[in-house]
């Protein structure tokens, strides 16, 4: 691909090192904001900008946040007694858009997976061990993609939380194995959540 000026190849590198933006995407990104008022560019330049400098992470739960907690658990309308945990802040969004949650969640950053070199101590997990023993959970709700290193993630917080008295469930298996909870259709994962099943069941499928 040949450039006629080296600050649009330069724009149309960086697009293109985005997720899922090819070259050719990434150019007809280039060009609609050549087609752009100049102050509007601006402000789309300004968003990003502060978006990346001064977002925060929830000190509870690690989701995102304009401050040192979410939106989420600071509604004291959520059922703070309930925690959904999930590997991703994707994941949140995804269980959102279904509408049939209330409660709160806990993002784990990741799941074990000792062949990429992901332990324990490299995901949040200490800290929702902490949060339930600090809080008065009633119960903890498994939300993990359903493949061997979810099911293995589950397993390890399953034994850390052995000595405390708390309700362990996980989302029903109307998401297939391998499948990631993100790119479920709504309808699939609201049902998910409305049957989910006590951990003892899903551990011993």
């Amino acid at each position: 691909m040949q450039f006629s000026s080296s600050l649009l190849e330069n724009a149309v590198n960086e697009f293109a090192r985005l997720p899922g933006i090819g070259k050719k995407t990434a150019l007809r990104l280039v060009l609609h904001l050549l087609k752009q008022d100049p102050k509007e560019v601006g402000q789309f330049s300004e968003v990003i900008a502060r978006m990346r400098s001064e977002i925060k992470f929830c000190h509870r739960c690690f989701n995102v946040a304009d401050g040192d907690i979410c939106s989420i658990c600071a509604n004291s309308l959520r059922k703070q007694e309930v925690i959904c945990v999930v590997e991703t802040i994707r994941d949140v969004i995804a269980i959102e858009s279904t509408q049939q949650y209330h409660g709160t969640y806990h993002i784990l950053n990741g799941v074990i997976s000792p062949l990429d070199g992901i332990g324990p101590d490299q995901l949040n997990i200490s800290s929702l061990i902490h949060r339930i023993e600090k809080e008065k959970t009633e119960e903890l709700i498994f939300a993990l993609n359903p493949n061997i290193q979810g099911d293995t993630t589950i397993y390890y917080i399953q034994k850390k939380l052995q000595p405390v008295s708390i309700r362990i469930t996980t989302i029903a298996r109307g998401i297939a194995f391998g499948g990631e909870l993100e790119y479920a259709d709504e309808m699939t994962l609201a049902r998910s959540l409305q049957n989910r099943l006590p951990i003892e069941k899903y551990v011993t499928q």
